[in-house]
Parts: C-alpha cells; sequence; structure tokens
C-alpha cells in the first residue's frame, strides 16, 4: 500500500486507465453470461474519456479527496477484474450488477470532490455515475444468497491479495493457530487458508468443533476491521449450512449481539449479516433472544426499509419470524413497522388485540406513522373491538382510535366505519361501566366533525348541544370542537339556521365565564363561526353582560388565540347596532384595540392576521359619518395612523376594511375643514396645513383629512397589487376626495400620485362593482383637458374594449368617457 500512495496522481491515473481497458478487454472475452459482460464492458469503455479528462486536468484535480476518490474507484476495477476471471463456474449476473452500482457511487464520490474542474467534466462524470447506479441486468432482485457464498469469498482472497500465483494455502494446523493468535495480517490470511479448506472439503466438522473455530470467529468479529469482518460472516454462513449443530454454536445472547452489530455497518457487511440471522432464527431459542438485543428490531426495520434488495427481503423475512413475539410486535411498532401489528388485531386472541389497541394509544405517532396505520387497515378492526368487545376492548379500541383520529386523512376511514351513531349513543349513556368511556368518544367525535360527510345527519350538531350540560368539562371541551368544526364548513349554512333556531347562542354563551382558557376559546370559537351569515341573531342576544365579559376576556386573555377569537365575535355585531356601540366605547374598547395593534407582530403569523382583521372590522363601527363625536374620539385615540399602516401592511381583508374605515372618516372631512378666513382661528395654521382639495385647513386628528394622513399612496398602491378583494373599499375611500364640491381639485391630487394607472389596472382586472367605481373616477378626472391630453389616448383601447366586452351597466359612463375624449358625440345613442 505504501508503494502504491506514492505514486504521482498523474500514474495513478495512466494505472487506472490501463486497468480500466483490460477489464473491459476481458468482458468481452468472457464466455459466461456474454450479454451481461459486454453490456459491462460498455459501461467500463466509458471510464476512458472521464479520466483522460482528468489526467489532462490533474492540476486542478490532484487533492487528497479526489485521490482518495480515485483509488477508491481503482478497488472496485481490480475487484471487476477479479469477478470475470472467476467467472466460468459460478452465475456472476449479481455481482457484476453490484460493481457495475459500486463503481457508479465511486464516480459521485469524484464528482463531489470535483469542485475547481469545469461544468462539462462535471456533467460527463455525473451522466455516468447516474447511469451505472441505476443500471439493471437480468437478475433475480432476491438470490439465493447461499449460492453466492463460495463465489463471493473466493473474489475477496483474490481482491485482497493480488498474489494468486504465489499463494500459499497454509495448513489445517497453521489456520487454527493463527486464527486463535495471529496478528491482522495473520488473521487475515488464516481466513482465507479457512475458507479454500472449506471449500476444498480438506477439513471435517469435528476438527471446526475441536478447535473452536466458531466461537474464535464470533469472539474476532468484534475487533476485527471491515474486510475480515465481511469474511468471517461469510464463514459463518458456510458453516451454518454445513451443519445443523454449528447454528447452535452461534445461538448464544453474546454471538447474536456481535452479529446484530453488524446490521448497522456498511451495506455488503449488513447484508450478509442480516442473511446468517435469518438462518439462525430457525431455531427458537435465537428467535427469542434476537428480540431482546437492544437496538436489533430497530435496525432490522432500517434495513427492510433500505434500497439494498437483499438485505431488505431477508429483514423483512426476519421481522416476520420475530411476529410471534407480542413484544417483539410492539417494538416493531415503536420502530415504524406496523404490518404485525395490524395482523394482530385482525386476527389474534383478544387479549393480543387488546394488547396492540393499548399500545396504539399511548404511542407518540408522527402523522406519517398514522396514515401507514390508516393504510394498513388498523380502523377497522378496531373500531369492531368498540362495537362488540368487552369493557376492556372497548377502551383500548378507543384510545387507539383517538390517536389515529388526529389525522385528517384517517377520518375518512372512521366515518366510513360507521362509529359515528355508536359514539353519540355512547356519550348519552348513564350506565356508570360505560363513563370512562366518554372522554376518548368525544375526542374522537371531535376529529370526525371535520369531515364534511358529519353535515349529511343534520341532528349531530343539536344531539352534541343537547349534551353539553351533561357533560364533564373535558367532554365539553371536545363537543365544542367538533360543533366548531360543523359550523365552520360552507356547506353548513342550513345546520348553522337550525342550531341558532334551537337557542345555540344562549346553550353557549355560559361557556365565556369557565375557568377553563381552552373552553373559552372554542366556545368563543363556535359563537364567532355560528353568526358570521346571520349577525342579528347575535345582536338580539349578547346583552350588556356579555360584552362586557368580551371586552375583559380582550383586555386581560394571556392566550393570544382567545383574544383573537373574541375580536373576531365582536367584529361579527352589525355596525347598525348603536346600542352595541355604546356598550363598546363605555367599555374602554377603543384604546383596548388601538394597544392590541402594537402587539400583533408578536403573535403566531396566522393569529396575527386574524386579530388584524377583525380589529379593523370594529374600528368601522367607530368611524360611521353620522357620529362626528365618535370619529373625533376615534382619531383622537390614534386610530387614523393604525388604519394607514394596515393599508401597507395588513391582508387583503384587512386593507379593504381600513379603507372603508378611511373613507368613513374622509366622507367629513369637507364639513370639518377650517376655512383660510375663519374667524376660530386665532393662529393661523402653518402653510402645510393647508390641503388644497378641502381649500382649508386640514389636521388628521380633527377633519380626518385622507391626504394629511398620508394614505393616498398606499391606497394606490394595492390598487395596483395582484389581489382584488379591497378594490371596491379602497375606490370608494379615493371617491370622497371627488365629490361634487371638490372633484377638480380632488382629481389633480389623484392624477399628480400617479392614479389614473392604478384605476385603469382596476378596469383592466376588478370585478364589476369596482369597475363601475373606477369609470365614475375616471370621468370626472378626465373633465380637465390636460388630464384628457395626458392620459386620453392611452386609456382608449381598454375603454372601446370594455365597452364591447364589459357589464352593460358599464356602458353609459364609457360613453361619457369617450365623449370627453372626443370620441364619440355626447348625445350618441351608440350604448
Amino acid at each position: 500500500m505504501n508503494q502504491m500512495d506514492s505514486r504521482s496522481f498523474p500514474q495513478l491515473l495512466s494505472e487506472l486507465l490501463a486497468s480500466a481497458d483490460e477489464v473491459a478487454s476481458l468482458a468481452k472475452d468472457s464466455e459466461t453470461e456474454p450479454e451481461t459482460f459486454n453490456e459491462f464492458a460498455v459501461f467500463v469503455e466509458k471510464f476512458s474519456p472521464i479520466l483522460n479528462d482528468l489526467r489532462i486536468n490533474n492540476k486542478a484535480m490532484d487533492t487528497p479527496q479526489i485521490r482518495k476518490a480515485v483509488e477508491s474507484l481503482e478497488t472496485e476495477i481490480r475487484r471487476a477484474r477479479t469477478l470475470i476471471r472467476n467467472s466460468n463456474s459460478r452465475s456472476p449476473v449479481k455481482q457484476i450488477e453490484d460493481v457495475t452500482h459500486d463503481l457508479g457511487r465511486c464516480l459521485g464520490l469524484v464528482l463531489l470532490a470535483s469542485l475547481d474542474v469545469s461544468a462539462e467534466i462535471k456533467q460527463k462524470i455525473g451522466a455516468l455515475h447516474k447511469e451505472m447506479i441505476n443500471a439493471k441486468f437480468n437478475t433475480n432482485v432476491v438470490v439465493d444468497r447461499e449460492l453466492e457464498l463460495g463465489a463471493e469469498l473466493e473474489i475477496k482472497e483474490e481482491e485482497e491479495f493480488e498474489l494468486e500465483e504465489d499463494r500459499v494455502v497454509l495448513d489445517v494446523d497453521d489456520v487454527a493457530l493463527q486464527l486463535k493468535y495471529g496478528n491482522d495480517q495473520e488473521f487475515k490470511a488464516a481466513l482465507s487458508g479457512l475458507s479454500v479448506l472449506i471449500r476444498d472439503k480438506l477439513v471435517r466438522n469435528e476438527w471446526i468443533s475441536d478447535e473452536g473455530i466458531i466461537p474464535i470467529l464470533l469472539n474476532r468479529l468484534g475487533s476485527s476491521k471491515q474486510c475480515n469482518r465481511l469474511t468471517i460472516i461469510l464463514l459463518l454462513r458456510r458453516l451454518a449450512h454445513l451443519k445443523e449443530e454449528n447454528k447452535e454454536k452461534m445461538a448464544d445472547l453474546g454471538s447474536l449481539s456481535t452479529l446484530v452489530r453488524s446490521l448497522s455497518r456498511d451495506i455488503e457487511e449488513s447484508r450478509e449479516a442480516v442473511g446468517l440471522l435469518l438462518e439462525l432464527s430457525e431455531l427458537q431459542a435465537v428467535r427469542r433472544r434476537i428480540g431482546r438485543i437492544q437496538g436489533c428490531i430497530v435496525m432490522l426495520v432500517a434495513l427492510r426499509n433500505g434500497e439494498e434488495p437483499c438485505a431488505s427481503h431477508d429483514a423483512g423475512k426476519l421481522l416476520n419470524s420475530l411476529s410471534t413475539n407480542t413484544q417483539n410486535v410492539l417494538h416493531m411498532a415503536e420502530a415504524g413497522y406496523f404490518k404485525p401489528l395490524v395482523q394482530y388485531l385482525k386476527e389474534g386472541s383478544d387479549m393480543s388485540k387488546i394488547l396492540m389497541a393499548t399500545a396504539l394509544s399511548r404511542m407518540e405517532l408522527t402523522d406519517q406513522s398514522r396514515a401507514s396505520l390508516g393504510e394498513e387497515g388498523a380502523i377497522e378492526p378496531l373500531v369492531k373491538m368498540f362495537s362488540s368487545g368487552k369493557l376492556e376492548a372497548k377502551l383500548s379500541a378507543l384510545g387507539a382510535l383517538q390517536n389515529l383520529s388526529r389525522l385528517t386523512q384517517n377520518v375518512k376511514h372512521l366515518v366510513r366505519s360507521g362509529i359515528v351513531a355508536s359514539l353519540l349513543q355512547l356519550l348519552f349513556s348513564v350506565t356508570s361501566v360505560l363513563m370512562t368511556l366518554r372522554e376518548p368518544a368525544s375526542a374522537i367525535l371531535a376529529s370526525i366533525a371535520q369531515s364534511d360527510s358529519v353535515l349529511v345527519n343534520q341532528d349531530v350538531a343539536q344531539k352534541m348541544l343537547s349534551l353539553l350540560s351533561l357533560s364533564s368539562p373535558v367532554i365539553q371541551y371536545h363537543l365544542l370542537r367538533a360543533l366548531n368544526s360543523i359550523v365552520i364548513h360552507s356547506s353548513a349554512s342550513k345546520v348553522r339556521s337550525r342550531m341558532k333556531e334551537n337557542g345555540a347562542i344562549q346553550l353557549l354563551l355560559p361557556f365565556l365565564t369557565e375557568r377553563s382558557t381552552e373552553i373559552r376559546t372554542v366556545a368563543l370559537n363556535v359563537l364567532n363561526n355560528l353568526t358570521k351569515d346571520l349577525p342579528k341573531e347575535l345582536t338580539e342576544e349578547l346583552g350588556e353582560f356579555h360584552l362586557n365579559i368580551i371586552v375583559n376576556i380582550i383586555s386581560e386573555s394571556i392566550s393570544e388565540d382567545e383574544k383573537a377569537a373574541a375580536l373576531a365575535l365582536l367584529s361579527n355585531i352589525p355596525v347598525s347596532d348603536k346600542k352595541a356601540t355604546d356598550i363598546l366605547k363605555k367599555a374602554h374598547l377603543l384604546p383596548i384595540l388601538i394597544s392590541l395593534m402594537g402587539t400583533c407582530t408578536t403573535t403566531s403569523a396566522s393569529t396575527s392576521k386574524w386579530m388584524e382583521e377583525s380589529i379593523a372590522g370594529i374600528l368601522i363601527r367607530f368611524t360611521i359619518p353620522s357620529d362626528k363625536k365618535l370619529q373625533l374620539l376615534s382619531a383622537e385615540q390614534g386610530v387614523i395612523p393604525l388604519l394607514v399602516k394596515l393599508l401597507s401592511t395588513g391582508s387583503p381583508v384587512a386593507k379593504c376594511r381600513a379603507a372603508t374605515s378611511l373613507a368613513q372618516l374622509s366622507h367629513n372631512s369637507s364639513s370639518l375643514s377650517k376655512s383660510r378666513t375663519s374667524r376660530w382661528l386665532c393662529v393661523p395654521p402653518s402653510v402645510e396645513a393647508f390641503c388644497e382639495v378641502h381649500d382649508g385647513y386640514c389636521f388628521v386628528k380633527n377633519t380626518f383629512c385622507l391626504i394629511k394622513s398620508g394614505a393616498i399612496p398606499f391606497l394606490l398602491q394595492s390598487l395596483e397589487g395582484q389581489d382584488r378583494e379591497a378594490d371596491e373599499a379602497i375606490l370608494g375611500a379615493l371617491s370622497t376626495l371627488m365629490q361634487n364640491e371638490t372633484w377638480e381639485s380632488g382629481s389633480k391630487v389623484i392624477v399628480k400620485a400617479s392614479g389614473v394607472q392604478a384605476i385603469l389596472r382596476v378596469l383592466e382586472v376588478g370585478n364589476v362593482k369596482s369597475q363601475e367605481k373606477a369609470l365614475w373616477m375616471l370621468e370626472r378626472i378626465f373633465r380637465i383637458q390636460a388630464h384628457r391630453v395626458q392620459y386620453g389616448e392611452p386609456s382608449q383601447a381598454l375603454l372601446i374594449d370594455l365597452a364591447q366586452k364589459g357589464a352593460p351597466t358599464l356602458k353609459s359612463t364609457i360613453a361619457k368617457i369617450l365623449a370627453h375624449l372626443e370620441l364619440l358625440q355626447v348625445q350618441s345613442s351608440y350604448f
């Protein structure tokens, strides 16, 4: 090895190139499996241009990492040469496929190490690497390893010594002596000698037994190098085949533990180790002991799920063999292999079924594991246990189903099983012996309620409501979760109406004073989702008492989710409900909302978004145009900067609601603006305070001026964005600047802020309502000659296209605009 290590990099590449050419030639001349070897030769010949490229670029390539990768390539080429030379007596197809894959992996190492080489060379290496890694030859995936053991040992012997002509077969006594006491090199030679002795039947099994060969090999296995470990396992497999009593000598716990450690090593060693363990598992004592070895089943499951076909096949068979022991089955499940457990649920004894179900109920399962169990068919036998089993079976089955139902994907299996009626029947039961089953039953029901299919039976929600007052807090929590899942469905409008008709709101309101934060939060969610489409019922049933409770929750709760749910519920109350407004004003909700907006960013993204949207909705009530005093209070509290902030950072819903409030405030700006000649102005304001639209002095806090608030750029920016939800509200806010007394000055402000492009954008992609507002504004803008000159021509094509293809309600306004642009007469009947 020292001689090899001293070679220069170009010399290493030259020798490797020569070896590759030799292997390709040998493969072509092989009389055994000519088709396979010719195919292999084609792969090897593709090495030549790559190796030549590496040799030309040797200065860039000569790094320790690349040298190591190339040396591993050289080792695999030598292995291929040995395999071809020994191909006459054994079928070599599987070995050739393995060698091809290993050569591909070595190319992958070269590719990973080649940082400074050209992209062209990398592409060549990468293409051949992928081709060889995926190569498939005409062979069975799961081969008979017994037929290959001798061939692999012969290949390994020649690979290790490269000295076939000079190899001396040690005599029997030397082999035994060096196996027991030899150093690493002597032990390596003794292994080779033992292989020859066994192959040529030069020793009897009595000698193997008398010399203690099997214990020696097992003892050395734990401390040997990788190449020797593989040879030892191959020899042990031969010896296991030689005589049944040899298996028994490998069956003690210490020997098995040593073999199990090899399961976690490189793929060749783990493949042979699992094959040997599978053969040994024919002994009952071995099956009993293997499962007790720490980590064994975990490694077997990993091998079964791995990509090496022989190891995967043998590991699967061994796991199946071990599954006669229920404790092993539980270990397999903990490692993520559930097939044996599901089999016990389907066909095991009553006690086995209870054991498996109980274990499932207690396992920390990932969603992937829950999905696997659902696909393997675990849910149906568990439902059967719950329906027809005794109390212990029912309890364990429900616990397992509760765990599995946490994955939405499994809900469809539960619904198909017809379990809903049984769960409700159980919840209505007053039999004391069944009371312990009610909590898991309610939890499963909460999961099942996520499915639309529950809505088929509209009485389910009503039955759950009637159970609320009869249940413990845990069951109440799950029932409320189930109700929330039902009412949130878009197709549940009839169910919501029926619930409200049957007094659902009055049944739910008492839960707002529960001690449990979780119960209060889910109750608020149910009320919120129940009253979204029919808010009048909420107005009638929420009195001052409960409104104050909700405000206290918003102010004092430590749960952001609870605050968000309470805010959402308040945002459902109609703005026209002045009584509710007075109560909320008296409860000092407004400063609480302002304070909350500063903390929204510290919560999770979804909760923060929900809170912002709800706050924006509530602020519409505090900015209604008919109550200037309330608007003034809101402005003094700092609402306007908050609304402008929502325009720039909020969701589309928040922007829409913020624009609505700004429009309501701006509606009164003209009447509140102070004239330049007003006798109420003791000290004239600064020049900056003058507003060209309102022709007077404007201030954010007392005239609510849209221009002075700085909102115009954000309003126009939203119109030019991708989302269209806020268009109508934003145009409504901007149009307050263009009313009869301010349309000319308001038009100039919007044009100056590049607003025409934003309005045209709405005409192009907005809905009909938004287009109507945009056309109304554009008609007023184009009344001014300068605006027609600047924007008339770019607008023509869009307006004509909209006139031809747009909604009929748009045509009269389009006609006015085209008349301004002198494209139609004012009295034209075209439209």
